[in-house]
């Protein structure tokens, strides 16, 4: 590819910001929360029309289990938001903690809610361009939208981008994918609707339950070869409505506009290849099922993990540590995706996945400490969500939404503490009045 030399110009500066928080996903908006919940001015960046991310325009249909199967160990702004969406949902019970499903335009305005009473101000539709350095910080963040080009200025960014876009393009070093650089497939969720919701409870079961499931009937037919492998989670979601977390599409970087791209026009004929095939073999509930909506984001496992003061280990997800410095506990399993050679028949996505390392048992958890939000060498950027400082397997483990909100309200409270300190330095955080207040919002920390 050529160069081209962008001539001398002034843009737009818009300066008034204690913290920027780049990226409006479950990190994000608890970022957002925390930092003008406790005083910040703080601005939210968001590329699409809604703030949710993977839950709300990607269409994920349920939350990743937020007990250690004895209580809720995601608290404060995490809790808060899945026990909204909860109650809204009658068909969920009360006490359904583990794989709740989600009702993601409802979804939607509980994020809209959590981020605006806290005092954030949102710019959707606003595209993270460009970063502006000096040594050892940003300086400033370039932005593209309908005005332009245009840049902002804070004592404190937050990268919540999942792809650590903000860190690595101030010069964080980081890391993606294995040794290779090859990342988890993606998924493209999508919603049916129309289903006969009794027949879908009663008399069948797409993957899980008794009898020879739906989805390795359908693969073992070879009627619909678009469909990869029996990856099929699936949630009711609403009336007739039904939620599909399921196949796989491999080799897509999702720094690669051209690579998402095309996977999200592959995912489209993958959903309604799942939308034919469970018409033929479960008519009974899915006869006639229409295909609602696929995600207007592609559900995207990995790319970018920054290098921060701390690499979360496997060895650290084993041994059930804790850290001082730790401001959130984490109990998901190591959930990496199969390699397309792990699975060649398309029937053992399951025993691949499941079957890397032990599961915890109840009551189990590890901490994730301040360390792996604050990238080495930049004084004034945080990173939450998906794109900590991990190896790659932990990252299989840290990358799922309740853990996100959990990591991006530490981020956000942090953030609004360095922020009021000169020199403004994520480093320099006092870990343990940091965790002192996410205590008093209601964080689980032991």
């Amino acid at each position: 590819m050529g160069s081209y030399f962008l001539p001398g110009r002034d843009i737009p500066l818009d300066d008034g910001w204690d913290v920027v928080v780049a990226g409006g996903g479950p990190a994000g908006c608890a970022a957002a929360a925390a930092a003008a919940r406790d005083g910040a001015r703080t601005l939210l960046l968001e590329a699409t029309g809604a703030l949710g991310g993977m839950g709300t325009s990607g269409l994920v249909p349920a939350w990743c289990p937020f007990s250690d199967k004895r209580r809720i160990i995601y608290g404060g702004i995490a809790e808060k938001v899945f026990r909204t969406l909860r109650q809204a949902m009658p068909h969920v019970p009360a006490d359904q903690d583990d794989w709740a499903p989600i009702d993601a335009e409802r979804l939607k305005r509980i994020y809209d809610d959590l981020v605006t009473e806290a005092g954030a101000s949102v710019r959707f539709h606003t595209l993270l361009a460009g970063v502006e350095r000096r040594e050892g910080a940003v300086d400033a963040l370039i932005l593209a939208g309908k005005a332009g080009l245009t840049a902002c200025r804070a004592r404190i960014y937050v990268d919540c981008t999942g792809d650590a876009d903000l860190a690595a393009w101030a010069g964080a070093e980081w890391a993606k994918g294995d040794e290779a650089g090859a990342c988890q497939p993606a998924t493209h969720c999508f919603l049916l609707t129309n289903v006969d919701t009794y027949a879908y409870h009663y008399r069948g079961r797409i993957k899980h339950g008794g009898g020879e499931p739906i989805i390795d009937r359908i693969i073992q037919s070879g009627r619909y070869p678009l469909i990869p492998d029996n990856h099929a989670c699936n949630s009711l979601v609403g009336p007739g409505a039904i939620g599909f977390n399921a196949g796989h599409l491999w080799d897509v970087d999702n720094t690669d506009c051209a690579s998402v791209s095309a996977a999200l026009m592959q995912g489209r004929k993958l959903a309604a290849a799942y939308r034919d095939a469970l018409a033929e073999f479960f008519p009974e509930a899915f006869g006639g099922a229409h295909l609602a909506a696929t995600g207007s984001l592609m559900g995207i496992r990995e790319t970018r993990r920054i290098v921060g003061d701390y690499v979360l280990t496997v060895a650290d997800y084993l041994a059930r540590r804790s850290f001082a410095d730790e401001v959130c506990r984490n109990c998901y399993f190591v959930d990496v995706h199969a390699a397309r050679a792990e699975d060649k028949d398309g029937l053992g996505f399951e025993a691949v996945v499941h079957g890397r390392f032990e599961h915890y048992a109840p009551g189990e958890s590890h901490g994730i400490p301040y360390r792996c939000l604050t990238p080495k060498g930049l004084a004034n950027v945080l990173v939450a969500g998906r794109s900590i400082s991990t190896d790659r397997h932990v990252q299989g483990s840290t990358r799922v939404m309740p853990v996100c909100l959990a990591m991006g309200e530490a981020a956000g409270a942090a953030a609004a503490m360095a922020a009021r300190a000169a020199p403004a330095d994520v480093h320099a955080v006092d870990t343990d009045a940091l965790r002192r207040r996410l205590r008093e919002a209601g964080a689980y920390l032991p």
